[in-house]
C-alpha cells in the first residue's frame, strides 16, 4: 500500500464508522427506557439485583433496535434518496458501504439475543420474536396500511413483556400494558400524519402505505387512540390492587394529559412528530413535563 493511499483508506474507514453510528440511531434508543416500567410500577426500583438484569435488557434492546435500523435502511436505500430529510442517512447518501452495514447489523443482532439468553431463555424468545417482527416490517408489513403502525406498537409491549418476565412482577397492572400499547399507536400514527404532510404527493414513492392514509382518516384515528390512552392511563391510576401508590396515582393524570395534548399541539400546529422520539428531547416543555411524571410517580410509589 503506498503512502498516499493510507490516509485515504483511514479516512474511508473513519467515513464508515461515523456513518455506522448514525445508522445505529443512539438518540432512538429513549424508546427502550420503556423496559423499566415493570421495575418502577412494581414497586423494585430500588432493588440492585433486578435493577441490573432490567439494565442488561435495556442494553439489548438498544442494540437490536440499531440491528433492525440498519436492516431497514438497507431495504430503503433507494425510497430514502426520494425523501427529503431521509436523503441524507449515510446509506442513502454513500456515506456507509453496505457490506459494512450488513456486518455491523448481524453482529449487533447476535450479541443481544445471546445476552438476553443467558438472563432468560423467555426473554432471549422475546428479542427472537422483536427481530422477526422487525425483519418482516422493513420488507414486508410497512407496506399493509394500518398494520404497519399495530406492528411498531407490538415492539413497545414486547419490551415491557421483557421487563415484566425480568422482574418476576407481583404488583403490575395489565392495565399498563394497554397504556403503552395505546401510546405507541397514538405515536406512530402522528408520524405517518407528519409523513403525508412532508411528502405531500411524492408520499406514496416513499412507502406505498402513505397511498392509502389521508389526514382526515389519520386524524380521526389519532382523536380516538389519544382518548383511549388517556381512559387508560386513568383507570390503572386508581386501581388499588396494582398500583401501590392506590388512588393517589390519579395526581399523575394532569401530566399525561399535558403529553398527550402538547403532542397533538407539535403535529396539529408546529407541524412537527416525524420523529417521537427526537421531539421529546427537543421540545423543552415536553421533556420537562416528562420528568415531572417521572418525579411524581416514583415519590407516590416509593416515598409518599
Amino acid at each position: 500500500m503506498s503512502s498516499s493511499s493510507a490516509p485515504a483508506t483511514l479516512a474511508g474507514e473513519r467515513n464508515n464508522l461515523a456513518g455506522l453510528l448514525r445508522t445505529m440511531r443512539p438518540r432512538q434508543w429513549i424508546k427502550s427506557v420503556i423496559v423499566y416500567a415493570a421495575l418502577v410500577f412494581d414497586g423494585k426500583l430500588f432493588v440492585p439485583e433486578l435493577f441490573l438484569k432490567t439494565t442488561v435488557i435495556f442494553v439489548a434492546f438498544c442494540l437490536i433496535a440499531s440491528s433492525v435500523y440498519i436492516i431497514n435502511d438497507l431495504a430503503d436505500i433507494e425510497k430514502d434518496r426520494q425523501h427529503p430529510r431521509k436523503r441524507n442517512r449515510p446509506l442513502a447518501s454513500g456515506q456507509l458501504q453496505p457490506v459494512v452495514a450488513v456486518s455491523a447489523a448481524g453482529g449487533l443482532a447476535l450479541l443481544s439475543i445471546v445476552a438476553a439468553f443467558w438472563l432468560s431463555p423467555w426473554v432471549g424468545l422475546i428479542l427472537v420474536v422483536y427481530l422477526a417482527q422487525n425483519i418482516a416490517y422493513s420488507f414486508w408489513l410497512k407496506n399493509i396500511v394500518i398494520i404497519d403502525v399495530m406492528v411498531l406498537a407490538f415492539g413497545f409491549l414486547l419490551r415491557v413483556l421483557a421487563g415484566v418476565i425480568v422482574v418476576e412482577v407481583q404488583n403490575f397492572s395489565p392495565w399498563l400494558y394497554v397504556c403503552v400499547t395505546l401510546l405507541a399507536l397514538f405515536l406512530g400514527f402522528g408520524k405517518r400524519r407528519h409523513e403525508i404532510v412532508l411528502l405531500e404527493g411524492e408520499a406514496a414513492n416513499h412507502r406505498s402505505s402513505l397511498s392509502e392514509y389521508n389526514l382526515p382518516l389519520l386524524d380521526q384515528i389519532i382523536g380516538m387512540v389519544v382518548t383511549a390512552t388517556l381512559v387508560a392511563y386513568t383507570f390503572y391510576s386508581f386501581d388499588a390492587t396494582t398500583a401501590l401508590a392506590h388512588s393517589k396515582m390519579l395526581l399523575t393524570v394532569p401530566f399525561v394529559f399535558y403529553m398527550l395534548a402538547r403532542y397533538l399541539y407539535l403535529v396539529h400546529v408546529k407541524h412537527l412528530g416525524g420523529a417521537p422520539d427526537e421531539l421529546l428531547l427537543e421540545d423543552r416543555p415536553l421533556l420537562i413535563n416528562s420528568i415531572l411524571w417521572a418525579i411524581s410517580v416514583v415519590v407516590l410509589i416509593y416515598v409518599w
